[in-house]
């Protein structure tokens, strides 16, 4: 027999659907012990034991915890850049026809309908144990392109102080609003957020907070 006969390795497309299965695996384990333990409360052995996997799977792909962790962030932050083009296309027009109607943005919806997808991941990473650090992420990069696209265009590019607290405002305020959805169950449907985001931005002193 010719050496490595018998010892033939698996097909690419096994292989990839068992690297996908590891993936998987990791990114729910690493879910659950974010819920239970918080991030620093647990080990990479932990991880592969609640994976089902040997550690040398793990280090195949990650060097630690941080960069598991650092890679299902900026799965998602890539994800959220196809949202950015839609946002720089809004016009005023095209916001208060809809606002008119009252129905919602198709984008937004598509938003919201793809944090309802990352719920089970956003909720462990914003959470009390999870990643301090990703909530301002997101919001930078989709709360503030939100409130910086929605402003008059004699706005998106003014230097004033007051237009830049404006806009850091209604960030975090957006912000708030996508994490209280994550917290309380993500009970109302997409079409429903992004009918209450729109709402939120044009609301006046003194008005009617019902939807």
């Amino acid at each position: 027999m010719e050496s490595g006969e018998g010892a033939r390795s698996a097909p690419p497309c096994c292989e990839d659907r068992r690297i996908t299965r590891s993936k998987r695996a990791l990114r729910d384990a690493l879910i659950e012990l974010m819920e239970e333990r918080g991030f620093d409360g647990f080990t990479v052995n932990d991880l592969c034991v609640r994976a089902d996997l040997n550690r040398g799977t793990f280090y195949n792909h990650y060097h630690d915890k941080e960069a598991l962790l650092a890679a299902f962030e900026g799965e998602i932050m890539h994800d959220l850049e196809r949202f950015q083009a839609q946002m720089q296309e809004l016009t005023m027009p095209y916001l208060w026809a809809h606002k008119a109607k009252k129905r919602p943005l198709p984008f937004l919806v598509e938003l919201f309908d793809y944090l309802r997808e990352q719920g089970d991941f956003l909720h462990a990473v914003l959470g009390p144990g999870g990643d301090v650090r990703f909530g301002p992420r997101l919001r930078d990069s989709v709360c503030m392109n939100l409130v910086q696209s929605i402003l008059h265009e004699r706005y998106r590019n003014d230097p004033a102080p007051f237009v830049g607290y404006y806009v850091a405002f209604f960030a975090s305020a957006y912000l708030g609003v996508i994490e209280r959805w994550i917290e309380t169950g993500m009970q109302e449907s997409s079409e429903e957020m992004a009918l209450i985001a729109m709402r939120l931005f044009f609301i006046k002193p003194g008005e009617s907070i019902k939807l």
